[in-house]
């Protein structure tokens, strides 16, 4: 009971310390696992035993015999299912032809070129190389986001490295599951007629299995055949079953049956897919915590000697530095990246959770079935996570400077609020060179800043998770418009250190609109609009217009006539090299205008006979009694 609760509790604090120190949370995880397994049995001990043994003896320790076997296959068919439902088949088509070759040519290098150097290095069968090969394709957004977080970078940079860790990950999992399926069937792995026809029923009954029910969740949830309550425990009964039943036809066809189960169910027109992949996140962080604990303490001291050579050091050379710059390279030739850009892609490449947990259980599995090598696949693998992610974590920012990647200044814009006027007005800032990011609760405002080719996505303020996405690396402007007061307020309180380091605004309420003497320093635009000034203006009016600037007198009367009429509201000021400036409070009295300035304005052109009768007046002396 204390080895069973002392794994979950390492587990969620490992996982605590990856989040408050943002590193990778498989790096704690295994360190934690060989601290307890394999480093105590060797140097903490006095007796020599591991504080945690999953197995001992064969049939002793917290899972003995086969049952071992069966939790790691189980807690990896939940993982893979979830990999797979974020796999969407039409972002495989538009994330461009950089990522497509990234998850493609990339991938091609790295399997052969990792079999190569497994077999010539260590002298490994071909078919265990290139099932370490295999395994050490995927790279994962579970270590590249927390790596990448805090780095402010290109958006096409940080882009194709996202992307690249979530394709990959099903991808890389189904290709290390096809390898290892070939080598497990009869014939040892050799390529005679036997094993062909068993391969081949492998890759029938999982394909067959996993689109078949893939489908029959996905009707049983739109036809409500199953209550809301039961849903995700249902689903996760579900992709357990589907593993169990698949694999009874044709062994080791399970973890296919799920990969293909999520990639169908995750390219589905299902209204619950967001929810049900929350909840597989949920459960896959609670797997992960156990899992990788309890394989790195299953490892032992003779299987870490095995790699404690230079022969390993010559590996893990080849696979960080030729491999991966050399299908990054391949991939982006004759792309828009410039050199730099490719440079700093090939360096980052952190092998990640899937890659780690597929080894475990593959390792296990071949050597206790006596195949020749295979004792080499867990602590290889591991030496590869490991040392890529410590590579990564502690070199990426310190890389990114010295190749020029690492942005000085942080001039994205991040919009919380994908309404028309919020939508009119990113459209604009896109279009003048600003990288814009719109969230939004509401999923058809989204939709429709997408439509318009606007970056947006579904988020809530209220959720820790928009600290997490690297598409805001480089924003340095937070602006607040959505219709509530009080989520405006809390954005600019909760992300505004975050995401507002050049500034942070929001509108300004019907309160504080009808209290000139206490306007809030985060006001943004002239402080004379709120919410629903905007939205009626842009209901009226939806066009943003440009007008020259002639000195600051000449502003003034545009902000004085903007003030008196209706449908016309100030929003920004660009100069004469066409850099964008937020109108606030603070700046609008400090601005000097030369030729060439702009002010830019929603709703209705100026009047421009008004406009000269403003200046007019403005001009007139005082009269002296």
């Amino acid at each position: 009971m204390l080895e069973l609760a002392g794994i979950i509790i390492l587990g969620i604090l490992a996982q605590w310390v990856a989040w408050k120190f943002k590193i990778p949370a498989i790096l704690p995880l295994i360190l934690i696992g060989l601290l307890v397994g394999p480093i105590a049995a060797a140097y903490l001990s006095h007796d020599g035993t591991k504080w945690i043994e999953p197995i001992w003896n064969g049939e002793e320790g917290l899972f003995p015999g086969e049952s071992l076997f069966y939790f790691v296959s189980l807690a990896i068919s939940v993982i893979l299912f979830e990999g797979g439902l974020t796999l969407r088949i039409k972002e495989i088509k538009n994330v461009g032809p950089v990522i497509t070759k990234l998850i493609t040519v990339g991938s091609i290098v790295t399997f052969f070129g990792g079999a190569i150097a497994a077999h010539f290095i260590f002298f490994l069968p071909w078919k265990i190389s290139f099932l370490f090969s295999a395994l050490i394709i995927v790279t994962g957004p579970t270590v590249i986001t927390p790596i990448l977080r805090n780095i402010p970078l290109k958006q096409d940079v940080s882009a194709v490295l996202k992307w690249e860790g979530i394709l990959i990950d099903p991808i890389g999992a189904l290709v290390a599951v096809l390898v290892f399926e070939f080598i497990s069937v009869e014939g040892g792995g050799e390529f005679t007629k036997t094993a062909l026809i068993e391969f081949g029923k492998i890759v029938l009954f999982g394909t067959t299995f996993g689109f078949t029910f893939a489908h029959g969740l996905n009707l049983a949830i739109n036809k409500r055949l199953i209550p809301h309550y039961l849903l995700n425990v249902f689903a996760l009964a579900s992709v357990l079953g589907v593993f169990v039943l698949s694999d009874n036809f044709a062994h080791e066809s399970g973890l296919l049956a799920v990969v293909v189960m999520g990639m169908v169910l995750g390219n589905s027109n299902s209204p619950y897919l967001k929810e049900l992949l929350y909840f597989k996140e949920s459960l896959s962080v609670l797997l992960i915590s156990i899992l990788f604990i309890l394989l790195a303490a299953n490892i032992n001291m003779e299987d870490l000697l095995l790699i404690y050579n230079w022969n390993t050091a010559v590996l893990f050379a080849i696979v960080v530095f030729v491999l991966r710059p050399l299908g990054v390279f391949l991939s982006t030739h004759n792309s828009s990246l410039k050199l730099n850009e490719r440079l700093f892609i090939g360096w980052v490449g952190p092998r990640g959770i899937v890659a780690a947990g597929i080894a475990s259980l593959f390792g296990l599995k071949l050597a206790k079935e006596g195949v020749e090598g295979a004792e080499f696949i867990t602590p290889l693998v591991f030496m590869i996570v490991l040392g890529t992610v410590l590579l990564n974590a502690t070199t990426a920012r310190f890389f990114a400077k010295i190749v020029g990647v690492f942005l000085k200044k942080s001039n994205g814009i991040l919009i919380v609020g994908a309404s028309k006027a919020s939508r009119l007005i990113g459209n604009y800032l896109e279009e003048n060179g600003r990288h814009v990011v719109l969230i939004d609760s509401n999923q058809s405002n989204i939709s429709k800043a997408s439509e318009m080719g606007l970056e947006a996505f579904n988020s809530n303020v209220y959720s820790d998770s928009l600290g997490d996405n690297i598409e805001l690396n480089d924003v340095g402007y937070l602006i607040a418009l959505t219709g509530n007061s009080d989520i405006n307020k809390f954005a600019i309180n909760r992300f505004g250190s975050e995401f507002g380091e050049n500034g942070a605004f929001r509108l300004i309420t019907a309160e504080e609109l009808n209290d000139p003497n206490h306007k809030p320093k985060q006001g943004i635009f002239i402080q004379t609009d709120d919410f629903i000034s905007l939205t009626e203006t842009t209901r009226k009016y939806p066009a943003i217009h440009e007008i020259d600037i002639e000195g600051k007198d000449h502003y003034e009367s545009l902000i004085e006539l903007s003030a008196k009429e209706k449908d016309i509201i100030p929003l920004l000021l660009k100069d004469e090299t066409g850099e964008l400036h937020i109108i606030s409070n603070i700046d609008k009295e400090e601005e000097e205008f030369t030729a060439g300035w702009q002010l830019i304005y929603l709703g209705k052109p100026f009047d421009i006979e008004k406009l000269n009768k403003t200046e007019i007046k403005n001009e007139q002396p005082p009269i002296n009694n």
